[in-house]
Formats: C-alpha cells, sequence, structure tokens
C-alpha cells in the first residue's frame, strides 16, 4: 500500500487531508473511527486478511428511523419470539475472508448479538439477537457504522420478492448492440477491390467501429476487469485474469492499428468475444440457479402431518395440504410445520432449531406458535394460520445448528487445478507471443489472445458443481433428500453401513401384537391411548393405531425418556409404558424372548404387549445386494429376542449388536470411525440422533409423522429403503462422472491450445469455442446423470 492510502479503506488522500492516528494513516473521520473500534475490541487482525478490507461508512442519520415501528419491524424480523428475534440482512459491500470474519463476530462489537452468520454469495448476514438488550436499528446503525450498511427495502419484505439484479442482462444486451452494429460496419473490410465509395469512407466506418467499441469494452468486460484487479491483490489467481488481459491487449491492439492506419484491428472480435462469453455466463447463471430453485421447494422434511377432522378423527395428510384454518395435533418431538394459534391449554416449545437457545417457551392458549418449534411433552392442538412455507423449512434446515462439519474435497481439486492453471496458462501465452513476434505480429497478438480465450477453465469449474447439483435434484424426485451436495460425496465413501432396528428395518405400518398379563379394564385401556397419542417411538405408534378408539381425556404430565418409556399422568393417576427395566414389577428374565412395552398404572404391574415385528419389504434383497460391497451391522436399543429371526433372512457375517442405550449407539460408531471406518448410519431419527450426528452420513428413516432430526444428512421416504443401494451406487456415479468431466474439460484445452499457439485460431473463433465447451460440459454432465439415474 502506499504511503498517502487509506489504511481501512484503501482510497488514495490527497497530503493535506491525511488523518494520523495510531501511526496509521486514514481518508477521513469515519475510517479512523471504525478503526478505534476494532481497536478497543481487539478485532484489528480483521486487517490480516486483506490490506485495505473496509469500505468508507456513509452519513446515516435519521435514515432508519422506520425500524422504530413496531408495524414494519415485524415484517422485516424473520423470527421473534420472546426476546429472541432473527433478521436476515443484504449487506452488498460483503466482498472477502475479512468481511465474513468481522460480520460473524458482530457479538464481539454488540451485546445482545448471540449470533451472525454469513451467506457469501448471496451477499447477506443471519443476525440473531435479544432485542431487550439491543435493537434492530442499533444493529443496522453498528453495521452502516462499520462500512457495512444493509440494503432494506420495505417493498421487498411487503411483497415477499427480493431485487433481482440484471447488471448481467444489461451488460448482455449492450455487448449484442455492440456486436451487431460492428459486424454491419465491417463489410467495407472485407472487399478486396478497389472501389472510390468504399476507399472514401473506410476512416468514417473506422471511426464508428471505434466507437460502438467503447460501451462494450468499458461496460459489458467491466466484471472481468474488477474480477482479476481483486484476484491479483489478495495473491490469488482467478480465471478471470487471462480473459481480462487478452480483451485489454485486442483493445490496444486494435486501437494501435486503426490510429497507425495499418489496418482495422480486430473490434469485431473483441466485441463477439465479449458477447459469447457473456452469453456462456448467462447460460450457466440461468442453468445453476434452476437447479438451486428446483431443490428449494423439495420437500426435505418427513410428508405428513397429523389433521383432527371435525368428527375429531385423525389422519396423515402431506404437508402441503395442510390449509389456513385446519386443526393439527402435535405430538412430542414433533416440529411444529406452520405457523399457527396454541388451543390446548399450555405447550412447552423449543426453538433451538431456529435460535440455537436450547431453553424451552411456555406457550398459553390463544398464543402464537412459529414454524420450526419442536413439541415437548403431552400431545398439543393448533389452529393453521398459513399454509406450510416449504422454503423456509428449508432455511431452517440449512441452519448451521444442522449442520455437520463434512470433507469438501471436491472443491479442493477443483480449486487445485484452477489454482495452477492460470499461471500455466499465461506462461503458453507468453511464450507463443515471444516466439511469433519476431515472425508476425499479427500472428503474435492474435496467438495470445487466442491461449488466453480458448484455454478459459470456465467448464473446469462448473464440472462438480454441476454434477452434484443435478444428482441432487433426481434424488429428490425420488424421495431422498439430502440436505447438501457434499453429502453425496460423502455417500460415494461409505465403506460401513450401521442400521437401527425398530422403525427402521422393522415398519411401524403393521406389526403383530399380543397382550399377556392382568387384564386391563376399559379405564385403563382409555388411558394408555391417550398417553401413547402423544408419543412418536415407533412402537408407540404401533400399539397406539393397534388398539382401539376410545374417548379423549386430559394427559396432565408427560415425559418421554429416551431408551426407557413413557412417564404421564392422568387425574393423578400414573402411568407407566417401557421397558422392563423401567416399569417396576416387570419380570427382565422372560423380555429377553420378545419385543415388548410393559404397563404400569398408580404403581401397579399389569402386563406387556408383545410385538412380532413386520420386516420392510425387500430387506433381505437390499442387505444381500448390500453386503458384496459394505460391511453391515445392526444396532439397537432391543433385546435380542428377534436375533434368530434376522440371522435367518439376513447375510451372514452381519453383525448384530443389541440393548444399546442411545449413548452407546454413538460410542460404537465412535469406536468404527477410529478403526478408519467410513460410517453410515441409518434411523429413524429418534432415540439415534447422537448417533446419526457422529457417523460420517446420517440417513433418517421417514414414515408418516412429522418428526424432524437436526443431526442427518438425508431423509429418505420409508417407501423407498429398498432402493437404498440404488442411492448409494448413484453416488457412486456421480464421481465418476466429475472424473470424466475433467479429463473431457483438460482434452478440450489440450486441443484448443494446440491449435491456438501455431496460429491457425483467431480470437473469434475462440470466443465462440469458449462458452460452447461450458455448454458441452453441462450437457455432458446432465445426459450422464440421467443416463445413470435411469438405470436400474
Amino acid at each position: 500500500m502506499s504511503e498517502q492510502s487509506c489504511f481501512h479503506c484503501g482510497l488514495s488522500i490527497p497530503e493535506n487531508e491525511v488523518i494520523n492516528f495510531d501511526e496509521k494513516k486514514f481518508c477521513c473521520t469515519g475510517c479512523k473511527t471504525v478503526y478505534e473500534i476494532f481497536s478497543l475490541n481487539d478485532l484489528t487482525c480483521y486487517y490480516d486478511f486483506e490490506k485495505s478490507p473496509g469500505a468508507t461508512p456513509q452519513d446515516i442519520q435519521g435514515k432508519y428511523d422506520f425500524l422504530d415501528n413496531d408495524m414494519i419491524l415485524s415484517k422485516v424480523l424473520e423470527f421473534q419470539e420472546g426476546p429472541t428475534s432473527i433478521v436476515s440482512l443484504n449487506i452488498p459491500h460483503i466482498h472477502c475472508s475479512s468481511c465474513i470474519w468481522l460480520l460473524e463476530n458482530l457479538n464481539r462489537l454488540q451485546n445482545g448479538i448471540s449470533m451472525s452468520q454469513v451467506n457469501f454469495p448471496e451477499k447477506k448476514v443471519r443476525i440473531t439477537f435479544n432485542s431487550e438488550i439491543v435493537s434492530l436499528k442499533t444493529i443496522v446503525c453498528l453495521l452502516s457504522s462499520i462500512g457495512y450498511e444493509p440494503y432494506i427495502s420495505l417493498e421487498n419484505y411487503e411483497t415477499g420478492k427480493t431485487k433481482v439484479d440484471r447488471t448481467l442482462t444489461y451488460k448482455l444486451g449492450v455487448a449484442f448492440f455492440c456486436f451487431g452494429n460492428i459486424m454491419l460496419l465491417s463489410f467495407p473490410e472485407y472487399f478486396e477491390i478497389k472501389e472510390f465509395w468504399l476507399d472514401n469512407y473506410k476512416p468514417f466506418f473506422r471511426l464508428l467501429i471505434f466507437i460502438l467499441a467503447l460501451p462494450s469494452f468499458l461496460y459489458s468486460a467491466s466484471g472481468y476487469y474488477v474480477s482479476a484487479y481483486h484476484s491479483i491483490k489478495t495473491r490469488m489467481l482467478n480465471i478471470d485474469i487471462p480473459i481480462a488481459l487478452g480483451i485489454i491487449v485486442m483493445f490496444i491492439r486494435s486501437s494501435y492499428d486503426m490510429l497507425m492506419d495499418h489496418g482495422p484491428g480486430f473490434f469485431d472480435s473483441l466485441v463477439s468475444l465479449v458477447f459469447f462469453m457473456l452469453l456462456g455466463k448467462m447460460f450457466q447463471t440461468k442453468t445453476y440457479s434452476f437447479l438451486s430453485f428446483e431443490r428449494d421447494f423439495k420437500s426435505y422434511f418427513p410428508i405428513a402431518v397429523t389433521r383432527i377432522n371435525p368428527n375429531t378423527s385423525e389422519e396423515s395428510v402431506p404437508i402441503y395440504d395442510v390449509l389456513k384454518g385446519d386443526r393439527l395435533l402435535i405430538r412430542n418431538q414433533e416440529l411444529i410445520p406452520v405457523d399457527g394459534i396454541l388451543i390446548s391449554e399450555e405447550a412447552e416449545i423449543d426453538y433451538s432449531f431456529v435460535t440455537g437457545e436450547a431453553v424451552p417457551i411456555t406457550k398459553k392458549s390463544g398464543d402464537k406458535v412459529f414454524a420450526g418449534g419442536k413439541q415437548i411433552g403431552k400431545v398439543i392442538e393448533m389452529e393453521v394460520l398459513h399454509s406450510v412455507s416449504q422454503s423456509y423449512l428449508t432455511q431452517l434446515w440449512s441452519n448451521e445448528v444442522f449442520q455437520k462439519r463434512v470433507d469438501q474435497k471436491h472443491k479442493t481439486i477443483t480449486d487445485k487445478i484452477s489454482r495452477y492453471f492460470t499461471p500455466i496458462l499465461l506462461l503458453i501465452a507468453f511464450t507463443g507471443f515471444g516466439y511469433w513476434i519476431f515472425i508476425d505480429a499479427n500472428i503474435a497478438f492474435n496467438v495470445f489472445t487466442a491461449v488466453l480465450i480458448v484455454a478459459c477453465p470456465c467448464a473446469l469449474a462448473l464440472t462438480a458443481p454441476f454434477t452434484f447439483g443435478n444428482i441432487l435434484r433426481i434424488m429428490g424426485k425420488q424421495k431422498m433428500y439430502l440436505k447438501n451436495a457434499l453429502v453425496i460425496e460423502q455417500l460415494a465413501k461409505v465403506d460401513t453401513i450401521v442400521f437401527d432396528k425398530t422403525g427402521t428395518i422393522t415398519t411401524n405400518k403393521k406389526s403383530n401384537i399380543a397382550y399377556e398379563g392382568t387384564a386391563l379394564s376399559e379405564n385403563n385401556y382409555i388411558l394408555i391411548k391417550n398417553v401413547l397419542r402423544a408419543s412418536n417411538h415407533p412402537l408407540s405408534r404401533m400399539l397406539y393405531d393397534f388398539l382401539p378408539e376410545f374417548k379423549r381425556v386430559k394427559i396432565d404430565e408427560f415425559q418421554e425418556i429416551t431408551g426407557k418409556g413413557i412417564l404421564a399422568s392422568s387425574e393423578n393417576k400414573i402411568v407407566k409404558i417401557g421397558s422392563a427395566q423401567f416399569v417396576e414389577g416387570a419380570e427382565y428374565k422372560e423380555e429377553i424372548e420378545k419385543t415388548s412395552l410393559h404397563i404400569s398404572v398408580e404403581g401397579i404391574y399389569f402386563g406387556r404387549f408383545n410385538f412380532q415385528n413386520q420386516y420392510r419389504d425387500g430387506l433381505e434383497t437390499l442387505f444381500s445386494t448390500l453386503s458384496k460391497n459394505y460391511q453391515i451391522k445392526v444396532l439397537s436399543g432391543d433385546n435380542d429376542g428377534e436375533k434368530a429371526n434376522l440371522e435367518s433372512i439376513l447375510p451372514k457375517g452381519t453383525e448384530f449388536i443389541f440393548n444399546q442405550k442411545p449413548e452407546q449407539k454413538l460410542e460404537f460408531i465412535k469406536e468404527l470411525q477410529e478403526k478408519g471406518q467410513n460410517v453410515m448410519m441409518v434411523g429413524d431419527g429418534l432415540n439415534d440422533a447422537g448417533a446419526l450426528a457422529q457417523s460420517n452420513v446420517g440417513i433418517s428413516i421417514s414414515e408418516n409423522v412429522n418428526v424432524f432430526s437436526p443431526a442427518c444428512d438425508a431423509i429418505l421416504d420409508a417407501g423407498e429403503f429398498s432402493r437404498l443401494d440404488y442411492f448409494l451406487k448413484l453416488s457412486h456415479k456421480s464421481i465418476r462422472i466429475i472424473k470424466m468431466s475433467f479429463v473431457l474439460s483438460l482434452l478440450y484445452n489440450v486441443v484448443g491450445l494446440s491449435f491456438a499457439v501455431t496460429g491457425n485460431l483467431l480470437p473469434l473463433v475462440a470466443a465462440i469455442i469458449m462458452p460452447l465447451s461450458t455448454i458441452t460440459i453441462v450437457s455432458f454432465v446432465t445426459l450422464m446423470s440421467n443416463f445413470y439415474a435411469d438405470r436400474k
């Protein structure tokens, strides 16, 4: 940085306006104040990421007074429950790693901010704060004071639409206008015959061509210059450097030729180059946004919720069929899928999925409950205020709270190639230019420009994102919902698969149930049925469906203890339903023979319901296929009463581990990973949360209830369980597609460079071929992924 550059924003400072502070130079009081704020809060390492990363703060006095209005505030805030509020703000100035670091450390600058997350591609920051300590207006003013003024348009919040950036469209339009007219005006240059009119008006046409080339050169291609400048400034060579260099060299050479009357120059090639490159970028952007759009509206959550009909019967309905005014039943541990009004007297709602705060909030009848809250305890009823906002639920699942750190190796491969590609490309271009300049200057400039253009590694960089994006879309259509594209690569690395038993390889839709013990009275049956109504455990759901309908009674207390059972009370009657160890009076020795739920009412042990589990269709074939390529293990919290039955239908060598508590399941996964194994855990998302989170890939099986497991990487519709091997094979094929695409792209570059270096490739042809390579790669990826997806 020069001595007369601002330490904060990097702008040049006139000699008489320099502000000296702490042995550093600043261009204005605003930049000096920002530095002071960082210094006082021990955040000066902000400047270690990049020199002069900041922006000059603007005067915003009174600009955000509208945020004092509660009605406006409710539209701007994304979530508001008690003191906890969440807002997503558009920050146009986010441009580098230092911006991300600072904005994710806002809690160190302002009390009351608990968490802030940056979405770099969308230039947004999502802030969770305590509205009793700090207001949104204060946060916005703080951001503005440090040079990150947010863009807030109330029109966007009113309509629910975000402002669309049409810059690329405008640039493409300008480039097309210049391209068409310059090609038309260049026709006199293509005539070799001597003709008075043409010879006399050539200078005039050339001047018009030069004028028309300026908008394309200065405006349409400006994005490449800015990107190349930031790349050089941060010492990270990106793929826009050779493009920007080629355009500038072509413009200078063409201007020189025209000025010295050596010829018409290459303005027609220049504008066509810019047009075709922008056309390729538009194609890339539209295709990628299409993939993202299609993914945003996938049903990432289990597809059904329980609706109470006017005749008080209950039915499971798809989430999309839930309408305003519907009455929903929410059981213990279920995710509230929509905003609504609580009908039940009281409820405990855990909003940790949304806020990260694990303290449950007590709601009373008539209170509003928000989508994303998790119901804890006894069953509740609510009335729907709005239909399901699936895009909001998708956003919840993308929350950092649920993210597991996964290996992003495929990104590293692409980055490594791009990192070495640009220096090698520049070396080839300058070497070719140096060779030809002593033979023919025209060929030398053609070679230099053509090399820089034809070898652009855009297609190389697009291979992995497009492949994974398309596979993600295909899996989503087939009811395998992945959290993100990175999970696909993790699936391809799996060598060990661990299955939970109850609710995973068994189905809770059908089971042979028999009661054994003292006869139960009708009142006891009523009590048991109503207690089970609030539970989401697979055995509880099976028994609930098995018992006949009884009248509804009020459950005063409800507690579901993971791995043990249910403790509930109604009219001072204590009910226990669960394992033999949990229910007093049960004879544990007998339980080893069968899967059972033991019952006690008011401390008196009555007996147990024995379950003869029904296994999922296609289980035997699936395990037989998987055992050829993977180690298979069955991990269960139940006893080993069905071990002999499982051994008879599952392949030899399958390992069975029974009587495992949730924490033991997690430790089992850890032990496998310590041996170097890549583990995929398949569970029902209830007692398996720890194991799902610990595994390299966690897949939760969704039956017909709205249980949400934040630990999982994917949700598989229970009806597609037998196709698990197909999804694993498809993930392997996606890696193969990427490798084939890399080879195809590199082969294209080698062939193109061989023609360019020898002077047999004009810049115009290179400009046409360059976007075609991107189209070729995207088409290849799409066709191959669809081909592999269709193979059964």
